[in-house]
Parts: C-alpha cells; structure tokens; sequence
C-alpha cells in the first residue's frame, strides 16, 4: 500500500505528462542545449574570423555570449536551489562503525605494501575495498531517499503512565526496496550562553523569604545553562524490509518520568545496509511536540489529604438531595417524609435522614503558584502533583469542579488545568486570591501563603492545603 502523502512531505516536482520528465530535468536539458548551441556559434565565430568575415564573427561571438549568459541567469540558480533545499531537506549524517574502521585499517595497511612492493595484484585488491567502500554508500542513500515517516501521538499524556506511539514508514518508490532501517532520534546539544534571569530582590538579606520587609521584582546577569529539549523518541524501531510502494507500522510503548513539553524537531532514518561499514542516518523535518501532564496516580499523601477535603467539602453542602450524608435525630422542623422508619425501630428514637444537595456540589480547586525561591523544587513538584491529583479525582466525581491559578482563565476543562500545570514554573505574580469571584463553591487552595493573608470570607469557605508543609520526596 503506497503511503498517504502527508502535509509536511515534500511536494514533487511538477512534471510533463507526454515526457514523464519532471521540471528539473527539462530545465537542465535545455541548459545542455542552449550551452551546445553557444559553443557551437563560438566554433564558428573562430572559422569565420579565419576567413576574415567581421560581421559574422561579431554576429556569431554575440549569439555565442547571449545564450551562456541567459543559461546562467536563468537555469543554473534555479538548479543550484533544488540541490541546496534537496540538501537541507534530506541531510545525511555518517558515522563510522567499528567494523568499517576495522576495514579502512586493513585497506591502509594493504595499500602502503601494494605502494612499497608494486605489485599489481595488491593495488587490485586495494581497487576492490575502495570500490567497495564507494558502493556501500551509494546503496544506503539509495535505500533511505524515497522513504516517507509519519509519527502519531495521542493528545492526553500523563507522567509515568505508558501510552502507544504509532510509527508509519512508507516507500514510496517504484522500484528500490528498502533494507535494514531504523528510526531513531535526532542528535541533540546542550549550550551554554550569558543571559539575563529574573529574580527577586529581598530585604534584609538574611532572612527568609517570609520574613522580608521588601521584596522587589529584579534581574541579574549569569551564564545560563541551555538544556537540550526533552525528547519524544529515546530508542530506535527497526523494519527489517519495505517493499516498492509498501507502508508498515510500528507501535511503540514509551512513557515519560515527569511533567513538561517534549519535542522533536526532526527524527532520523538510519542504515547500515549493505556491508555494515557506516552508519548513514538521514534527517527528516518532522516536528512533533507533546505535552505530558503531571502523575495523577494516588500516592500515600494523596491518599491522606482526600478523605479530609472530601469530609469537608461534604460538610459544607449537606442539604437536601438524593445522596444520603447521615441519619439523625428529629428535629421540629424536619417534614415527616425524610424520616427513617428502619432506624426509628431499631433505636427507638425518632431518626431523619440528611442528604446532599445536588446542585450545590460545587468545588473550585486553586493552586496558588509560589515566587522563585520560596519552596524547594522537590517541595513544588509535590505541590503540582497533588493539584493535578485533586483535580483529576473530583473531575470523575458526581462534582461540578472548576480551576483557578495565576495565568490562567477560570475554567471547567480539566484539560486545560492539567496542561497548564504540565508547563507552570514558579514565577513572580499577583495573588490568585483577588480573581476569586463571590459564589457558592467550596475552594481547595494549594498555596504556600499563610491563611492570615486570604480573605476571611474565603477562608471560610475553604480547605488550605500548605504546600510548604509538603514533604520533599513522595512515597511511590
């Protein structure tokens, strides 16, 4: 099955049907005429000034000048472009394997005692590794020119959760198999530069954070150190042979160990077919970027924070509904249709039941992201995890959840909560507390802010989790 052509492949050239040519060969074969016609009236400008025909000398040298001159303006650019974008667009990278060096070695040593002896049978042989060397890799460019790769993620990625990535590589010649390829990942370096961070400016310096008088958003000078991007692809996948015009898949569990973007802008195709002498890897623009959220599985502390937001969220909706909270004792003003006969008889007091009320189990999760320096890093990665955590519980839960947090717009999408704490970093910013709209919902607050400096009627109305209270390392 030939490969679909994918939005990002390159387009072909355009091509005459009658010919079957393509435009870059009709252009280069007219450049090969307009050149043989301009030497052809050069060669006769010569005879006709051995004759002494000044006119026609003039006339043929002047023909002979135009046609060069308008095969290079007009041919020989657009030729050199398409080689140049053929380059870029289809790099080749060589490295050489232990096998072809032990090769080249061999073939040095027999070429200095073919030099030293002159014998004819050894520059032969000599004749015969280069050659070999030479065909090695013309064959392998050939095998890795007409293919196609096309990789697919899914759109929610979590960390620490495994997940299928599909892998499509089509060839899409006509003629030439393809043998032994790999798709591996591109080559990545880190970079080091002078720059400018942001930090924050505290007085009296010997005291923490917490405790400053003033603290003044500021900037300093320092030599940053530029990590390479996280990448998608850490291993290679092999396809041991593709057929003319045949497209196979492969899919591959991959799983990322922590929250944040990775990307990939360009995978390789590697192969050392035929002889094992070098590594060609061929570099195709293929940009690719996931997102992963932060681990929502339920650890030990999320386990113990739950059961007290859960209980007090309930608390603070108990009402009238459908979900049973507690039985209770009678009171005067409870309507005999709540009351619980079972109960009554077994304790013999009269006992009502209390339910939930549906349309009051609202609950708004905040997480109020920190300055730089306030919590360890270890501390904050805690205090992500276990918003994303609460987040993603009450969002399966008989629960309408809404989200809050610096830099992002109130929303009810989950998603969007999970992607914005898959990228958030600690940062200077305004207090979320003053975006928080009077309603009826119950706030969870993740914060690392003392309860003094909330607003008493939120306060109130909430359950404050101290992120600086959270241990540093998570039992798994």
């Amino acid at each position: 099955m030939i490969p679909e052509r994918r939005p990002n492949s390159p387009q072909p050239a355009r091509r005459f049907p009658r010919l079957a040519l393509s435009q870059v060969w009709v252009r280069f074969l007219l450049a090969i005429v307009g050149l043989m016609l301009a030497f052809g009236a050069a060669l006769f400008s010569t005879v006709s000034r051995e004759a002494g025909n000044f006119w026609g000398t003039l006339i043929l040298a002047s023909v002979a000048l135009l046609l060069a001159t308008f095969v290079g303006l007009t041919t020989v650019p657009y030729l050199a472009r398409r080689v140049v974008a053929s380059r870029v667009r289809e790099a080749m990278d060589y490295d050489v394997t232990r096998a072809g060096t032990i090769y080249i070695l061999i073939s040095v040593v027999i070429g200095i005692a073919a030099i030293n002896t002159g014998n004819n049978l050894l520059y032969v042989v000599v004749a015969a590794l280069l050659s070999a060397i030479l065909v090695s890799g013309a064959a392998s460019a050939l095998v890795l020119r007409r293919l196609q790769l096309d990789v697919r993620l899914p759109e929610h990625v979590f960390a620490g959760r495994p997940m299928l990535a599909r892998l499509l590589l089509g060839n899409t010649s006509s003629w030439v198999p393809s043998f032994s390829v790999r798709v591996v990942p591109a080559k990545r370096k880190n970079k080091d530069h002078w720059g400018w961070e942001a930090s924050t400016f505290g007085w009296p310096r010997n005291r923490a954070p917490q405790e400053q008088w003033l603290r003044l958003p500021d900037r300093r000078l320092r030599r940053m150190h530029e990590e390479a991007e996280k990448p998608i692809l850490e291993e290679s996948v092999y396809f041991p042979f593709l057929a003319p015009g045949q497209e196979l898949r492969a899919d591959l569990e991959m799983t990322f160990p922590a929250r944040g973007r990775y990307c990939e802008k360009n995978f390789g195709l590697a192969t050392r077919f035929p002889f094992a002498f070098l590594m060609k890897t061929r570099r195709v623009n293929l940009a690719r970027e996931v997102i992963v959220y932060p681990e929502v599985e339920s650890t030990e502390q999320f386990l113990e924070v739950l059961p007290m937001v859960t209980g007090e969220f309930e608390t603070f909706v108990r009402g009238r509904g459908n979900d049973l909270y507690l039985i209770r004792d009678y009171m005067p003003d409870d309507s005999a249709r709540h009351v619980d006969w079972k109960a009554t008889a077994r304790t013999g007091a009269l006992k009502v039941r209390e339910f939930s009320r549906e349309d009051e189990r609202k609950l708004r999760v905040v997480f109020d992201n920190p300055a730089p320096g306030v919590l360890p890093p270890g501390v904050y990665e805690r205090a992500v995890r276990l918003a994303a955590s609460l987040g993603w519980h009450f969002h399966h839960e008989d629960v309408e959840v809404s989200f809050v947090a610096p830099g992002l717009e109130p929303t009810e999408d989950v998603f969007a909560f999970l992607r914005y704490l898959a990228l958030v970093e600690p940062q200077e910013a305004t207090p979320v507390f003053g975006r928080l709209r009077a309603s009826d919902d119950y706030n969870v607050i993740i914060t690392a802010r003392a309860a003094a400096d909330m607003p008493a009627a939120l306060v109130a109305r909430s359950y404050i989790i101290s992120s600086c209270q959270l241990p540093v390392a998570s039992s798994q």
